[in-house]
């Protein structure tokens, strides 16, 4: 076994150990603050949020959109695997990274095109010199200047696919800081990558590489987790251990100051949010994503917003969010975000009356379940028959009015017909719904 499939390897198993503390952690109950250092201003969190003043008081037939239609690829549909790593829409296609190899689905067709590594002396590296050069694909993104697809491989470094064939940078013939990739975004004529030992920055123009550690950047901790592109200029990373990182081209493009922002927990407690929203709720987060100048993250231990002023913390047992154990996060608008959790999908559907949609799956019926909350209170079930593939989320992607979610075992494909953002009366999903549930009843009698 060669030397970066050793790295890979321990990478893998130290990343296990960490969710597993990480899981555990989220479970157990948080100490409240001490009333003594409790201030008025930022209360401690257990107390009852006050972001929204009014928002409970929404009526409750409000509801946000509910997507009812779903449709799965996984093995059977000719998907590498059923261990969706990561999934990336573009336009008539949807790029697909699984543990073992690439998928391409074409919406319109509905046929896919898969890429294997091919690795014989199971060496750890392809026998193509243009083919897949690892199995395992982490990340993708798509630049859309050229069309060319880059792919971020779990310890095979990273992949460009373009016109047929893929180039393969690494440790060894780049300046690609690690080999272990989770994420990758592409900025203008930049490519980044989000490595297990801090950031490298390739200028697909000159060649140029820029390496980011603990030595030219805040990081306390060098393991991004994840990196997204704003569009505007700013580029933003989750990192375990360091909280969000924000870069700013311009003022690196024109050497004026600092380019590097650090949000972080001011309270510096590591096991729990001792004042709530006075920042990001851990230092330990595993996505950052813009939309709309408004910032969303994600963490094992909750989720959060920022509008540039306030924060505000989302937490399960206050929102309805299916757990607050978070892989990832897309952001679709200011008021709009769609969470990777292990116990299921949440999504924030209307910030400002504190609504929340949560998608699962039943493991004994294997039907799905949607439940609309406001303020944490429960306000509606939906009983559908596909959901998400499976409640352990792992990447999502939006599509237009669809969404596409990466899961422990398929790929959902969330159908938006008649997608409207924010609440509405009686929507047309409900509608159909119920009616989809009262023939479902005069069958079954």
């Amino acid at each position: 076994m060669n030397s970066r499939m050793a790295v890979a390897s321990c990478a893998v198993a130290l990343w296990l150990t960490l969710c597993a503390m990480a899981g555990e952690r989220s479970k157990a109950p948080s100490e409240p603050a001490p009333g003594a250092v409790a201030a008025p201003a930022v209360p401690g969190r257990d107390a009852k949020p006050q972001y929204n003043p009014g928002a409970c008081s929404t009526p409750p037939d409000q509801l946000p959109y509910v997507y009812t239609m779903w449709k799965h690829f996984t093995v059977k549909e000719r998907l590498p695997s059923d261990h969706i790593m990561a999934v990336k829409a573009d336009g008539p296609r949807v790029w697909v990274g699984t543990e073992e190899g690439l998928a391409c689905i074409d919406k319109r067709s509905g046929k896919v095109r898969t890429w294997h590594c091919k690795d014989e002396d199971k060496d750890g590296r392809s026998d193509d010199p243009y083919g897949l050069p690892w199995k395992v694909v982490t990340a993708i993104d798509v630049d859309k200047k050229t069309g060319d697809v880059w792919l971020g491989l779990f310890g095979g470094g990273l992949a460009r696919f373009s016109g047929g064939r893929f180039d393969h940078f690494h440790q060894l013939n780049s300046g690609l800081v690690n080999d272990v990739v989770y994420g990758v975004a592409i900025e203008n004529d930049h490519v980044w990558a989000a490595t297990t030992a801090g950031a490298s920055r390739y200028n697909t123009i000159t060649g140029e590489w820029s390496i980011y550690t603990e030595k030219n950047a805040p990081m306390e901790e060098i393991w991004n987790y994840n990196v997204q592109y704003d569009g505007k200029g700013k580029v933003f990373f989750g990192i375990w251990g360091s909280g969000i990182l924000e870069f700013n081209c311009k003022k690196d493009a024109e050497k004026k100051g600092d380019p590097w922002k650090l949000y972080t927990d001011p309270d510096g407690e590591m096991e729990i949010d001792l004042y709530r929203d006075d920042g990001i709720v851990h230092v330990i987060m595993t996505g950052a994503s813009p939309a709309e100048d408004i910032l969303w993250g994600s963490s094992y231990f909750g989720c959060c917003r920022y509008d540039g002023r306030h924060w505000r913390g989302l937490y399960a047992h206050e929102t309805g969010l299916p757990s607050d154990f978070t892989n990832n996060l897309k952001a679709r608008s200011a008021n709009e975000c769609w969470f990777a959790h292990d116990k299921g999908l949440g999504v924030v559907a209307d910030f400002p009356t504190e609504t929340v949609v949560a998608y699962t799956r039943d493991p004994d019926t294997l039907r799905g379940k949607a439940q609309v909350y406001r303020c944490g209170k429960l306000l509606k079930t939906v009983d559908m028959e596909k959901a998400v593939p499976h409640s352990f989320i792992i990447n999502l992607d939006h599509d237009g009015d669809d969404y596409w979610v990466a899961t422990g075992k398929g790929l959902g494909w969330a159908i938006g017909e008649g997608y409207y953002p924010g609440l509405r009366k009686n929507p047309a999903w409900l509608v159909r719904s119920e009616k989809e549930r009262a023939v479902a009843g005069v069958s079954k009698n």
